[in-house]
């Protein structure tokens, strides 16, 4: 099944859609129209672009292809954690440890931004203070700690060690040996939270067109997006479509962005959500009602809603074939954390798709110029591999500055090199799929 169709399929029994308020409808692109900024996708990442350069003075219209908040920032763990989805030393050793540090501290400043927005804004998105992370084997708990321990004395950010001896206080669970915690990390409702920054960005001024597929994109001084109804001529263009913008608008449509492909792999990952729980119950889980995270290669990761429910994340795609059952697949991972819901069951069961990178560092950059003299006014963000509803944010940030003049801290992440993944359009699924069966096989012996 082509990845569109199974992500329309994966996206109708969620969560996340069935408790939000509808976003504002924002009507087709019609006809012929200029701005200074086109932006080519509606998620966090865009949004939070378009807030920041309307808000300096550009007119700045938006392109979604179906609605506000469709795809992976609609429809993601809620999970707003400190860092990136690649370990430190990955950033550290292309760039050193000095700009490893400014990297590090853009990624806490994405955590404050996130709720700087819900403040200034008044989006009432659920958000919850706190996130633990939790090792499996005592192996796995000692590495934890000894990351812990670095981030402190290199990077000077607090995490609370969660020794063996207390790790039943944080969480009813025999699985989990030790972790650490961070209360500055939390959790929120993603999909109230777009359309939350949607209506702040139609507030600001800007432009938003729904179900308005880019069906090609004519570089240029003055690029030109061609959408089914119209037409979209800008100075400078924004790429924030992430996995989507490696597939076709339309049978036969070319790619936005050909070259930026073979640097990202669409991988499909699952979360299911319980019928409301007891109150009692549902507290007794996770005492300080934090987001959790388990340090495996194949992760799971799950959270307590305001509601009592358990929203539990886990197993990936790597060959974007979901499972079978996904309902029942899930259930069988939330259950061997919480065996005590067993009598309960899943209400909501869904999934998506995330763009990651080869060394799962965000890739953000330019597009090589038309021509040469010519301009490189084509943007785009990517790569977020998972771990990106606080860095988008941020990230739309640093591509307004940068459009805008200052460069300086988008081309930090910009300097980062990324490797296409092995094996070409035909093989690199299946070596993909082979690789990761090797790192689920070393999760299991610990």
């Amino acid at each position: 099944m082509p990845l569109l169709d199974t992500d329309l399929s994966l996206a109708k029994h969620s969560y996340y859609a069935a408790t939000a308020a509808p976003g504002p409808a924002c009507p087709p692109l019609q006809g012929e129209v200029v701005a200074d900024v086109a932006i080519v996708g509606g998620g966090l990442a865009g949004l939070s672009a378009a807030i920041d350069l309307q808000r300096r003075g550009r007119r700045v219209v938006l392109l979604e292809a179906r609605e506000i908040g469709f795809g992976a920032s609609g429809r993601n763990g809620g999970q707003a954690i400190h860092g990136l989805a690649c370990e430190q030393d990955t950033i550290e050793a292309q760039l050193g440890l000095d700009e490893a540090r400014r990297v590090w501290a853009m990624s806490i400043e994405a955590l404050d931004l996130l709720r700087e927005r819900i403040d200034e804004h008044g989006i009432a998105c659920d958000w919850q203070d706190g996130y633990l992370g939790l090792a499996t084997t005592a192996r796995k708990g000692a590495a934890l700690a000894a990351s812990a321990e670095r981030t402190r004395r290199v990077y000077g950010y607090a995490l609370q060690d969660v020794p063996h001896a207390e790790v039943g206080r944080w969480i009813a669970s025999e699985r989990f040996h030790s972790g650490v915690y961070d209360p500055r990390s939390g959790h929120l409702h993603p999909l109230k939270y777009t359309r939350g920054l949607a209506a702040a960005a139609l507030q600001a001024g800007v432009q938003i067109h729904e179900h308005s597929p880019v069906l090609a994109l004519e570089p240029g001084a003055t690029p030109v997006l061609r959408t089914p109804q119209g037409r979209l001529r800008a100075s400078q263009v924004l790429l924030a479509g992430n996995v989507y913008l490696h597939t076709p608008a339309a049978p036969g449509a070319p790619l936005l962005a050909p070259g930026l492909a073979p640097r990202v792999m669409p991988v499909g990952t699952y979360i299911a959500c319980t019928e409301v729980l007891p109150e009692s119950l549902a507290r007794s889980l996770v005492p300080s009602q934090a987001a959790v995270c388990d340090t495996n290669f194949v992760l799971d990761y799950f959270r307590p809603t305001p509601d009592h429910r358990m929203l539990y994340g886990g197993r990936v795609s790597y060959s974007t074939v979901p499972p079978a059952d996904l309902a029942h697949s899930m259930r069988q991972r939330l259950l061997a954390s919480f065996p005590q819901l067993a009598p309960h069951r899943i209400e909501f069961a869904w999934g998506g798709f995330v763009d990651i990178s080869l060394n799962r560092a965000p890739d953000f950059g330019r597009l090589p110029a038309a021509s040469a003299g010519a301009p490189q006014n084509v943007y785009y963000l990517q790569g977020f591999s998972g771990h990106g509803l606080a860095l988008t944010g941020l990230a739309g940030r640093l591509v307004a500055e940068a459009m805008c003049g200052d460069s300086s801290r988008f081309d930090v992440f910009a300097r980062l090199r990324h490797q296409p993944f092995p094996g070409g359009p035909l093989l690199r699924t299946p070596a993909l799929v082979l690789g990761m069966a090797w790192y689920r096989l070393r999760d299991l012996l610990g």
